[in-house]
């Protein structure tokens, strides 16, 4: 007795079938764009930019801008992965009994950061980041969330981290910060990645800055509220809009709500002349002076 399965016609209509299938799912995975994610390990950042920047490593003698830093580093990946959209960015940090800090708190507020804790131990040393780092690239890699990673960092111990990702089929994308002498970045680990990328002086020095009275011209001033933050945020949108056009409006919506670096240092400094206060280090009036000048450019589209 013949059956479907002896059938020759019937068998080549199944055998297009599938490969119509095929087809339609290699369409899709085409379609489906690169991600990348960005991981900090903060206590490098840190000691890195506050020794280059500062001159110092002590956290205690200098503020870092850590929202500002972080837009720029995702203005820096953008650029790096232009095919690729943006996962999120990885921020790892230690803290006693893994508590957050009002600063790591601050950083955990911000679109698309999440803040993972080690612990500090008595000596301020951080304990557990590397295997942090190590656990979510290759849980990422392995799920093919991510096709590549930077990695802002220098220790020896995040080369099993960097193998395990390579493992799953991700490509892993060194960031380092410039070192005044030497290098701050362990050899096994420049070896292990895929590529490497030195951020230099100029890329830190609008976000790290020596602990100082906040004057202007030796006045002592207030510390503005928010909502005076966002009204000074709103006039520079103006300013900014009439000077440039909606033509530079279209190219900077679609990266609402973060600001190029250039256009946030330029918003920064104009607003703290206007203000006659240092924003610096000063997370939550930064943010009031960029939701300011979004908010406005927004009317205008």
């Amino acid at each position: 007795m013949e059956t479907m399965n002896d059938d020759p016609a019937a068998l080549a209509a199944r055998i297009d079938r599938t490969n119509e299938l095929l087809q339609r799912m290699l369409a899709e995975v085409a379609k489906t764009p690169s991600t990348h994610a960005i991981f900090v390990d903060a206590g490098y950042l840190y000691a890195a930019a506050g020794r280059l920047v500062a001159g110092t490593e002590d956290r205690r003698a200098f503020d870092l801008d850590a929202e500002g830093l972080i837009e720029a580093l995702i203005d820096r990946a953008r650029n790096v992965f232009a095919d690729s959209r943006l996962l999120r960015v990885y921020w790892y940090d230690g803290a006693r009994r893994r508590i957050h800090t009002a600063e790591q708190q601050c950083i955990a507020e911000l679109p698309d950061v999440k803040v993972r804790l080690g612990n500090l131990n008595a000596n301020n040393q951080q304990k557990g980041v590397d295997s942090l780092i190590r656990s979510d690239l290759e849980s990422l890699a392995r799920h093919r969330a991510i096709s590549d990673a930077a990695l802002l960092g220098g220790d020896e111990d995040l080369v099993s981290a960097v193998e395990a990702a390579q493992g799953y089929g991700a490509r892993v994308h060194l960031w380092g910060i410039e070192a005044p002498e030497g290098r701050n970045q362990a050899e096994p680990l420049l070896w292990e990645v895929d590529s490497q990328r030195t951020l230099d002086l100029d890329f830190f020095k609008p976000y790290v800055s020596r602990r100082t009275a906040a004057t202007y011209e030796g006045a002592q001033v207030n510390r503005p509220t928010r909502e005076d933050v966002r009204f000074v945020g709103a006039q520079i949108a103006a300013k900014w809009f009439a000077a440039r056009g909606r033509e530079a409006l279209v190219e900077l919506l679609p990266g609402h709500p973060y600001l190029p670096g250039s256009v946030d240092q330029d918003l920064l400094v104009e607003a703290e002349g206007l203000l006659q206060y240092s924003l610096r280090g000063q997370a939550d009036l930064r943010r009031a002076l960029r939701d300011g000048f979004w908010e406005h450019l927004r009317t205008q589209y």
